[in-house]
């Protein structure tokens, strides 16, 4: 069943096992639902960890071979796929014990022990090296051909009366990004992470995005009472060219759970502390600080190999330092569609925005207290460049993203009755040091 040439060195042991090493009458795609009928089928489980791990879901691919490795406990090749695995997402215990227990056999041959001892060796070159570094860029550039929501009607309503609105429509903004993240392993089930982000952005007619933004993240991955728990704390500050510099705290966490292996229940809270540089130039930028609380409820569905959705809820409430015009809740409701085709990923999603304001805005109209809803409907095409020039980007971690947005706001105050569409183009890529 299994081909292995003699003395493999322990990566080309990896690619092999993932790429090559199994021979299975069919090449379609293994649903998840021919799993569930064919639990003890080795080719066809096997074939369904091949496919997960290149679509880079790890967690499925080992739980599938720690489910094969307790039926097949004396299969070498199971155990030293799964071995590779664990080496690739940085699980080193699990990988030790399944390596200990390996090392009790008598019937191991030559070649398995070889491959054996060049993995065991891989995880004790690692082991001092507690910290993963990595390394993402990012370059694109959006065109919008409502870049400032000009009303459909092109007129406004200020200071209870009614201007036209001459803001420039069409426009196009360059961004640039840069992310240094560094992770540690806690015990076997937590992680931790630091990332510091740079991003930069340009306007071409006007400069109302013409800035500068840091960013600082602190986060823990952990598992708390059979969930996912996902604590953080962001800090950020951007410097804008022709606005007050803005300063942001923000924390909460998120979480998981699994029903299944096809359902996932996701759930979030996050504060958040927003606050405008007042100067001599910005005199009034303090007035839209504010504070934030936010609430959300997601469901991810797995229909089968190539296409997943997403349900969301969401609630928050913002509350400025003054009231009219800046202090509203948030009520949002979204549904996504995902495809996972071979050739590339493409997500689509469509959610609505209710949004109600507390206080009328005498700047706006003084008897009118706006209330609005916003149809946001975006679809996605990610692809790897490695998946087309192989020589350029060999570990598929450079990725070309193109995205089309259309956005349509319905309000009962004019300045906000508006729809805008906007195309963006892409590329990114992480490398890693490790």
């Amino acid at each position: 069943m299994f081909i292995r040439p003699h003395k493999l060195k322990f990566f080309p042991v990896i690619i092999f096992l993932i790429t090559s090493t199994f021979v299975f009458a069919s090449e379609k795609n293994i649903t998840y639902m021919q799993i569930l009928q064919n639990p003890n089928d080795l080719d066809l489980n096997l074939k369904y960890a091949q496919q997960q791990g290149k679509m880079g879901n790890f967690k499925q691919t080992i739980s599938t071979l720690e489910r094969l490795n307790m039926l097949y406990p004396d299969n070498t090749e199971i155990k030293l796929y799964l071995l590779s695995i664990l080496v690739q997402v940085d699980s080193p215990e699990k990988a030790n014990t399944i390596i200990a227990e390996m090392k009790l056999r008598k019937d191991l041959s030559p070649e398995d022990l070889e491959t054996l001892q060049e993995i065991e060796s891989e995880l004790k070159d690692r082991e001092p090296g507690l910290w993963a570094f990595t390394l993402d860029m990012s370059a694109g550039s959006i065109f919008s051909n409502n870049v400032n929501s000009v009303s459909k009607s092109r007129l406004k309503s200020e200071s209870d009366g009614v201007e036209v609105f001459n803001s420039a429509m069409h426009d196009r903004t360059l961004s640039g990004g840069l992310g240094l993240s560094a992770t540690r392993p806690i015990g076997e089930e937590s992680s931790f992470l630091i990332n510091l982000s740079q991003t930069t952005s340009e306007q071409y007619q006007e400069t109302d995005d013409d800035y500068q933004s840091y960013g600082l993240t602190l986060a823990l991955d952990t598992i708390f009472v059979g969930q996912s728990v996902s604590p953080y704390l962001m800090l950020n500050k951007s410097d804008y060219q022709t606005d007050a510099d803005s300063f942001s705290l923000m924390f909460g966490a998120g979480s998981f759970f699994t029903i299944g292996d096809r359902n996932t229940i996701s759930y979030g809270y996050a504060y958040s502390d927003s606050k405008g540089n007042l100067n001599m130039s910005d005199t009034t930028a303090n007035e839209t600080n504010s504070i934030g609380h936010s609430y959300t409820l997601a469901h991810d569905f797995i229909l089968n190999q190539l296409i997943s959705t997403n349900i969301s809820l969401g609630y928050s409430d913002s509350d400025a330092v003054v009231d009219a015009g800046n202090d509203y809740e948030t009520y949002d409701i979204g549904f996504g569609l995902n495809f996972a085709f071979p050739w590339a990923y493409i997500a689509t999603s469509n959610s609505l925005s209710f949004n109600d304001y507390k206080k009328e805005d005498s700047s706006v109209n003084s008897r009118i207290l706006r209330s609005d809803v916003t149809n946001t409907f975006d679809i996605m095409l990610t692809k790897a460049i490695g998946d087309i020039f192989p020589a350029i980007d060999p570990n598929r971690s450079f990725f070309i993203n193109m995205s089309y947005e259309k956005v349509i706001s319905e309000a009962n105050l004019m300045n906000y009755d508006y729809s805008s569409d906007s195309f963006s183009l892409s590329f990114s890529r992480t490398l890693s040091f490790n």
